[in-house]
This record gives C-alpha cells, structure tokens and sequence, in this order.
C-alpha cells in the first residue's frame, strides 16, 4: 500500500486529505485507482499531472514501477520548459 502525498490543488477532490493510501504496482495502476477511488480527481488527471517517485517527477512514463515503501506525490502539471 502506498502513502500518496497530494499537492493542495487535489485535497477537495479527496475531501481534504493530505495524502490518501492507494494499492498500485505502476504509475498507470496509481492513476487509475485513484480516480476509481476518487472519481472528483478525474478532471485534473485529464488535465496533466505529474507523480513524483522517491524525488524523480515522472510526466509520461506511466508504466514507471513504483517500488514498496516509495515516497509518492501527486502534483500538477507545470508548463513551460
């Protein structure tokens, strides 16, 4: 089970928690259970987020494997480059 950090923009979707616990293997399977589980994050997940895993951002490579007891933050996507 991972501990799932959430930026503010994302806590009323969740109804205000920091962080949520989600069961997944990859980031796909983060994703895709977190708007199961939370169907209010659906929006800004179409939008663009990013997923940091133990410090590295992640923007599209959603078949990262997330490692057991990794540090995991969901957070906007930033533009600009």
């Amino acid at each position: 089970m991972l501990d799932v950090q959430l930026s503010a923009t994302f806590r009323d979707a969740v109804g205000g928690a920091a962080s949520v616990q989600i069961d997944a293997a990859s980031i796909r399977e983060l994703l895709r259970k977190l708007v199961e589980q939370y169907p209010r994050l659906a929006p800004h997940i179409e939008a663009g987020v990013a997923v940091s895993v133990n410090g590295d951002i992640y923007r599209d490579n959603w078949g990262k494997q997330i490692p057991d007891q990794a540090e995991v933050f969901l957070l906007p996507r930033i533009p600009g480059g």
